[in-house]
């Protein structure tokens, strides 16, 4: 952690320096270093504030106090410090975490079979696995709500309005995809 004073009408002496750098050294178990800190202390007649400036990986927080008395300031402004810092880490972590869910494998995942590499042949493909489907005749609104049930991540069904077979499918991007016939 790198911390700077900055004294604006007040003087800032050994053991306030103490002081604050103990304070935030709790707040800054939160944040991924690098780690910058700038501190700046005023003093106007009988206000003493205290304005925290917290630079670090995952970006920006700032906290300011001002009472009478130049510790009870410096503590308020590290305990918001903290608590910006605790959130900030949270939503990181959260983040991180749905993330690490979508790219290790949705809940609509497809099975995979296994093929035997002798079975495979330099000639045509073969169809390993068939599966019948139900076409119903259907608007895209109900075929929407069919996919958000479906265990496939999508839909065959026959077009009400055009009597046309169409196929309803979930993108990566949690949103629909429709695949018409166009004749």
């Amino acid at each position: 952690m790198k911390l700077e004073f900055v004294g604006r009408g007040y003087q800032i002496d050994g053991s306030i320096r103490r002081f604050t750098e103990e304070k935030l050294r709790k707040a800054m178990r939160f944040l991924e270093e690098p780690v910058e800190v700038r501190a700046t202390l005023e003093m106007e007649k009988h206000r003493q504030a205290a304005n925290l400036h917290v630079l670090h990986r995952h970006g920006v927080i700032e906290a300011a106090e001002q009472t009478a008395d130049m510790q009870d300031a410096i503590n308020l402004a590290v305990d918001k410090l903290e608590k910006q810092a605790r959130r900030a880490r949270k939503r990181f972590m959260d983040r991180r975490r749905r993330s690490a869910r979508t790219t290790n494998g949705s809940a609509h995942a497809w099975a995979v079979d296994v093929v035997e590499s002798d079975s495979v042949r330099a000639g045509a493909p073969r169809i390993i696995k068939s599966s019948l489907m139900q076409i119903k005749p259907m608007t895209i609104d109900e075929a929407a709500l069919h996919l958000e049930k479906a265990e496939q991540g999508f839909v065959v069904f026959r077009d009400s309005h055009n009597d046309r077979i169409s196929v309803l499918f979930r993108r990566a991007d949690e949103n629909y995809g429709l695949i018409a016939p166009e004749f």
